[in-house]
């Protein structure tokens, strides 16, 4: 399960890059990247990236159930995937998870499975959101989405078996950055508790790609700068970088971080987002924010969905999973 799908753009140049960057057990799935064609993402071929996404069969248990929840004011009920709803007698803890495609592409069936085997090991409640993508609905509309789905887990909690008090907000990719602003507005609406943030590979920055270029190595596998900015442009509805967007669009540029719950983030060391996963981390731990950076040698984007099995990908599973039994605990 890629954090994008087969066939998109996968670095900036038609010349493979130099792979001595990258660990040895994660080359040859490097490689399997690089040989798929690829093109310029573009509004015009967006439609085939987006029908290039193939599901994972679904486990047989926990059972998923499709729902919709009550939509933002003015728009459409949200799809939902609600999964690991069996009776336990007591309230169980809850992952509001947020899917990847650089804010423009993906489903959250394309990540059922994982949410499944998330509900199973942790005995916990998954919601999996299917927000709308940009460019066809831009920012505010997926953000909106993402909170009334959060805010229905929250004042739904006791019917579905969950403790309230115990709902991380989790994404990968263009979802862990979703999981950023997301968290950024359940602090400021002060409606929903969140307790933990989850965010691998983020996609945190307009910036990255638009008017900072990022050195050589750096993300010319799995999702490039181009690819980045094309994301970005869609969502903000204008030119990512520019000098103002949308208040609260890009978390990298909302000033005051404070007041945000414990937050894991994790990324590879050549992964296109290694700064802007630096940076706010550095901001978070300054705001008072308690912090876990793992940042893994070698790994490009996505490395642990595709290369499971590296021990790499299994050392950075281990560490996020930890985070997340720590915010589970009662």
């Amino acid at each position: 399960m890629l954090a994008i799908p087969p066939g998109t753009p996968i670095a900036d140049e038609g010349a493979h890059p130099d792979l001595s960057h990258v660990d040895p057990e994660l080359r040859a799935a490097a490689l399997q990247i690089l040989s798929q064609p690829s093109a310029p993402m573009t509004r015009a071929n967006l439609s085939e990236i987006r029908g290039l996404w193939v599901p994972p069969p679904l486990l047989p248990a926990p059972e998923v159930k499709l729902l919709t929840t009550p939509g933002p004011r003015g728009a459409p009920d949200v799809r939902v995937e609600l999964i690991g709803t069996e009776p336990t007698g007591q309230p169980r803890p809850a992952i509001l998870h947020i899917h990847g495609g650089g804010f423009v592409s993906g489903k959250a069936r394309n990540l059922t499975a994982f949410c499944q085997q998330l509900a199973s090991e942790f005995d916990c409640v998954v919601v999996n959101v299917d927000y709308r993508l940009a460019p066809e609905i831009p920012y505010p509309g997926a953000v909106e989405d993402n909170y009334a789905a959060l805010s229905w887990l929250h004042r739904d909690a006791r019917r579905l078996g969950v403790d309230p008090q115990r709902i991380v907000v989790m994404g990968e990719s263009a979802g862990g950055g979703h999981a950023a602003i997301l968290t950024l507005l359940a602090r400021d609406r002060g409606e929903v508790p969140v307790r933990s943030q989850i965010l691998l590979y983020p996609m945190l920055d307009d910036r990255t790609g638009a008017t900072r270029a990022p050195p050589s190595h750096i993300g010319t596998i799995g999702w490039g700068a181009a690819a980045n900015r094309f994301g970005w442009d869609s969502f903000l509805g204008g030119a990512a970088g520019r000098a103002r967007i949308p208040a609260g669009a890009s978390p990298a540029r909302v000033a005051d971080l404070s007041r945000l719950p414990p937050t894991f983030i994790g990324v590879g060391d050549i992964d296109l987002f290694v700064e802007e996963s630096f940076d706010y981390a550095r901001r978070l731990v300054l705001a008072g924010v308690p912090t876990e950076l793992v940042v893994v040698p070698g790994a490009f984007h996505a490395f642990d969905f595709v290369a499971p099995e590296a021990r790499v990908s299994r050392d950075f599973t281990r560490a996020w999973k930890a985070a997340l039994k720590t915010a589970f605990a009662a």
